[in-house]
């Protein structure tokens, strides 16, 4: 299931957290620096590089080591 049919989705809290979820639950959380620092990169791409930066935050992303089945 890739990120098109299953995609990653962000909320800031008012206290800067940023929460990652995929399926409607929260994967991650990032505070301080990590969010602010993600939340501008957010702020200037596009819905496609928005996914690739959310999977990378939460360390679900491809390495390409993959095998196929």
């Amino acid at each position: 299931m890739g990120l098109v049919e299953d995609p990653f989705d962000w909320r800031l809290t008012k206290d800067g957290q940023l929460h990652v979820a995929r399926g409607g639950r929260v994967v991650t959380t990032l505070r301080g620096k990590a969010a602010a620092a993600l939340l501008a990169k957010l702020e200037r791409t596009d819905a496609e590089g928005a996914q690739q930066l959310l999977a990378r935050a939460t360390g679900n992303y491809k390495r390409g080591n993959e095998r196929r089945g």
